[in-house]
């Protein structure tokens, strides 16, 4: 009797194994009981796409959409993701060796102007001081003197000085943008928009003084004269 009872428990057993192994191995478009079914069956949604009901005819209207015609793809939240505001189309392309390089880098000293707006000088001059103070006087030097707090601790050397360099508004971009011997390029940091207010502060602010006071000695002769040429020189490179 106990032996039958063991035969019999072990038939049970093995008909119940059959049983949930064949369930589970069966279709899975309508499964008995599904938790989460949004997670199993997800709906894909393409953020950019246009929806067909624009909101607009139903309670759960959304002003958003419905307002653009039922695109779904709002702008970003101000702030939050580079925008290219000043309209500036991304400069020339990467050099791909050294021979493009320095072909770019001697084109781009025949640059004395930027493409940015002439009337925004004094804000793009402004926000050109407060990203060189930030991203650039570690090395070069609040007074672009190759003297900044990195070079002075002794951790790095061979930084040069603006004045001494024959450097353009274009040249300063450029080496921003592709960078040069030991400087890395800093596109990633820096928009194209920012790069040329950073190029237009380094040259007003360190170069072109420089430039202004070598032209006096020349004009000596012409007081009237040497009083307005360097803030002529200095408006024209700095459009």
């Amino acid at each position: 009797m106990p032996k039958m009872k063991n035969n019999i428990l072990k038939l049970t057993a093995i008909f119940g194994l059959t049983t949930v192994l064949l369930n589970s191995c069966g279709p899975k478009d309508n499964p008995p009981l599904v938790y989460f079914p949004d997670m199993y069956f997800p709906v894909a949604y393409d953020p950019l796409m246009k929806a067909q009901d624009a909101y607009s005819k139903h309670e759960n209207e959304i002003p958003a959409f419905v307002a653009r015609n039922g695109a779904t793809g709002l702008a970003p939240v101000e702030g939050s993701i580079s925008q290219n505001k000043d309209g500036i189309v991304s400069e020339e392309a990467l050099p791909k060796n050294m021979e493009e390089y320095n072909a770019g880098y001697d084109a781009s000293k025949s640059i004395t102007v930027s493409p940015l707006k002439a009337e925004n000088l004094e804000k793009d001059l402004a926000r050109g001081k407060n990203l060189y103070e930030h991203t650039c006087a570690a090395c070069h030097g609040v007074n672009g003197d190759g003297q900044g707090t990195i070079v002075q601790s002794g951790a790095y050397s061979g930084v040069p000085k603006y004045a001494d360099r024959e450097i353009t508004i274009g040249s300063v971009h450029y080496v921003l943008t592709n960078g040069r011997n030991a400087m890395g390029s800093y596109a990633g940091q820096l928009n194209v928009g920012d790069r040329w207010r950073v190029a237009l502060y380094v040259y007003n602010t360190f170069k072109a003084p420089t430039l202004a006071a070598s032209a006096k000695p020349a004009d000596a002769a012409t007081p009237e004269k040497t009083s307005a040429a360097p803030a002529a020189e200095a408006k024209t490179n700095a459009k």
